[in-house]
């Protein structure tokens, strides 16, 4: 008795079943070597997985394929998870890959030598293209977590090398998904709508994976594509990015960054005192070039009417001379100005100053009394005024 007859359509689909109901098949890793790597206009991904005796068809669908981050090429050896089914069509069984991952080396180790690679060849971490860092930055952006040691860190060390410099948070996520793309969206920020002198980003110490924003290439083409220069502080000394590699300045720690691009109030004045000594200098070389100039004009012997000689220079001299003081000091009265400017920010910020005007200091043990919580009833107050220091003890305290 002849048995039941079947079309190819069928056959597939009864195959493909088959191949859908294996536990394992549904399951499955595999490890080889890629050939005949393809990427379609759609986005798909076709090859070849191989060992020395057999190979097999693979599908990476583009949604799988977006998350691989490494770039997968002819002769590499990997290990691809995913499932084996059968297309249809054409009766091929093949393994939909889901995730691809290099063999032997880390996933994210790749990634990162192929993208410092290509990066390197198109010259992103060329020294012709650092920007030199502002000697004197007024306002500094910052792009890291609100949350982090990180912010803290650099207020803490601008605060101390010069109060007057203004700190400006854009908050961030420093790891995950959304992290690069906020960090990208950071310095652009700072570039385009509120203009600093100096930008830094960074976040704390971690693991390559913890670290990997600062490794994407979206927030590498950022820092090389700003105007303004930036500082890149991740992670600890020995934590290694590839933002250290593009951004103008690499800083080990936040803490160094803001010793960076923060200038000390005495190298300030240093340098001003440098500009006016610089200034004197000048003048006095410029004055003594034209006087030996007039002088071997004095002396030569085709000036025999020196009298005369003398009157048709002497007018020319003095407006030389005149125009030379002028000169000197107007540039040396600008830059006293701007001295006198920053010496009375800094008076401002003396607290001894604000004693002078009525007010006082309280102190218990040592420490600044701001609020009526910090006060322990069974303890004296010192109130330390302009002219001397008052020891007190406390007999009621009111709230408003």
């Amino acid at each position: 008795m002849a048995g039941k007859i079947y079309t190819v359509s069928q056959l597939n689909k009864y195959l493909r079943q088959q191949f859908d109901d294996d536990i394992i098949l549904q399951n499955i890793m595999l490890k080889g070597e890629i050939s005949n790597f393809k990427v379609h206009s759609s986005g798909h991904c076709y090859f070849t997985l191989k060992d020395n005796l057999a190979s097999i068809k693979c599908v990476a669908f583009r949604f799988n394929a977006m998350k691989f981050r490494f770039a997968p090429q002819n002769g590499m050896k990997v290990i691809a998870s995913g499932y084996i089914s059968i297309y249809e069509k054409d009766g091929l069984y093949q393994l939909y890959v889901q995730n691809l991952a290099p063999e032997g080396i880390g996933e994210l180790a790749l990634a990162f030598e192929q993208l410092k690679n290509k990066l390197n060849d198109e010259g992103l971490f060329d020294s012709k293209y650092k920007k030199q860092l502002p000697f004197y930055p007024k306002r500094i952006g910052v792009v890291t977590s609100r949350t982090g040691a990180v912010i803290k860190d650099i207020c803490h060390v601008a605060k101390r090398r010069n109060p007057l410099v203004k700190i400006l948070l854009y908050s961030v996520l420093v790891q995950g998904e959304n992290a690069s793309k906020e960090i990208v969206q950071g310095i652009e920020f700072f570039n385009k709508k509120c203009p600093v002198d100096v930008i830094i980003i960074g976040r704390g110490g971690g693991s390559l994976e913890d670290l990997w924003a600062f490794n994407e290439e979206n927030v590498i083409r950022a820092i090389f594509a700003s105007k303004i220069p930036i500082i890149s502080a991740v992670g600890h000394e020995t934590d290694y990015t590839l933002s250290d590699l593009v951004s103008d300045v690499r800083a080990a720690t936040p803490s160094q960054a803001a010793e960076l691009a923060v200038v000390e109030k005495d190298a300030l004045v240093n340098y001003i005192e440098s500009l006016k000594r610089d200034c004197r200098y000048k003048a006095y070389n410029l004055f003594s070039i034209k006087e030996n100039k007039f002088n071997l004009l004095w002396k030569h012997s085709i000036f025999s009417d020196k009298e005369r000689l003398l009157q048709s220079r002497q007018q020319e001299l003095d407006f030389l001379n005149e125009r030379l003081n002028k000169v000197v000091t107007d540039k040396y009265m600008n830059k006293f100005h701007q001295m006198e400017i920053i010496a009375e920010k800094l008076k401002v910020l003396n607290p001894l100053n604000v004693l002078q005007r009525g007010f006082s200091i309280v102190k218990q043990d040592d420490k600044y009394i701001k609020n009526i919580k910090d006060i322990d009833m069974d303890k004296s107050l010192n109130i330390e005024l302009s002219d001397g220091t008052v020891e007190t003890k406390i007999v009621q305290i009111k709230e408003k």
